[in-house]
């Protein structure tokens, strides 16, 4: 292994240890510095002598090849957060991305589902089937708790509590939150604990909630086929959905309906204000949406 991929290799492991990051997170890290390392490669260049002008040549060099700025910006990121570490370290004597700025991004609003979309939605799985009755139920969870799907696959039996109404939450970077659940949910959760999970777990041990027909966890891919299915069953464009197009109508239904958006800021377990505040933007524009549609002068 090369003196690069060694301190590649150092950096995300620090990551894991120091940031408790998730693999997914891992994994595009790596992704994303092998990619700086293939592109240095070609010139032979150590990462500890990189310097400023072969950074925006790489920055260059991936904007010419048709990806978008966010994708670009999301690299310098990575390379950003790389060169602080061997800084930290005092295995380089400057930072080269020093004072580098990310490509401008236009601000785009999140996609979002209008509330009889999301009742249309829940509709579409059949719920006499114990999939369908479990897939309901993951819907639901996700809306009405605005959790990321990776959150909803990695919840535990543990994770819920009746008694207090809550649902314990892991998020990204291993932080947790507790969110309230209501009665359509908590009515779901216990007919899908007591009646149709322990069918899917055939007599195997699983700490996963939401399982698999074969009595597993759920994969990423999976949940996600399920979910453009019902859709196309629900008469919703399914190529406008998203992963987060759930956790996004969530935000943007409580804030149509007068919540407080610091309140919206915990419950979606952002830690800047500012990620949330998109949110009112896009509530803004159904307002507008409404107002042009319904009023004589809109």
């Amino acid at each position: 292994m090369g003196e690069n991929s060694l301190q590649i290799e150092s950096f995300i492991d620090s990551l894991w240890i120091e940031k408790g990051l998730s693999k997914n997170s891992l994994d595009s890290y790596s992704r994303d510095l092998n990619l700086f390392l293939k592109y240095l490669d070609k010139s032979k260049i150590v990462l500890t002598d990189v310097t400023r002008a072969e950074i925006m040549e790489f920055m260059s060099f991936r904007l010419s090849k048709g990806l978008s700025a966010k994708t670009v910006s999301r690299n310098l990121s990575v390379i950003k957060a790389f060169f602080g570490h061997l800084e930290s370290r005092n295995l380089i004597q400057s930072n080269p991305t020093k004072d580098i700025e990310s490509p401008k991004l236009p601000r785009k609003l999140p996609n979002t589902l209008t509330e009889q979309q999301i009742n249309d939605l829940l509709d579409a799985p059949d719920e006499k089937k114990n999939l369908g009755f479990r897939d309901k139920t993951m819907i639901e969870a996700l809306y009405s708790c605005g959790m990321r799907v990776s959150e909803l696959l990695n919840l535990k039996l543990s994770d819920i509590n009746f008694n207090q109404g809550v649902i314990r939450i892991l998020g990204k970077g291993s932080k947790e939150r507790i969110v309230p659940i209501g009665e359509e949910l908590i009515s779901l959760l216990k007919k899908y604990i007591e009646q149709i999970r322990p069918e899917l777990l055939k007599n195997v041990t699983e700490d996963h909630l939401f399982l698999n027909s074969r009595g597993a966890g759920i994969t990423r891919q999976g949940f996600w086929l399920r979910i453009k299915e019902y859709c196309m069953k629900a008469n919703i464009d399914s190529s406008k959905i998203s992963p987060h197009t759930l956790r996004h109508a969530f935000a943007t239904h409580l804030l149509n309906n007068g919540a407080d958006l610091r309140v919206v800021q915990l419950l979606l377990g952002h830690a800047s204000l500012n990620t949330t505040q998109i949110y009112t933007e896009v509530a803004n524009e159904r307002l507008k949406s409404i107002h042009k549609t319904h009023h004589p002068r809109g």
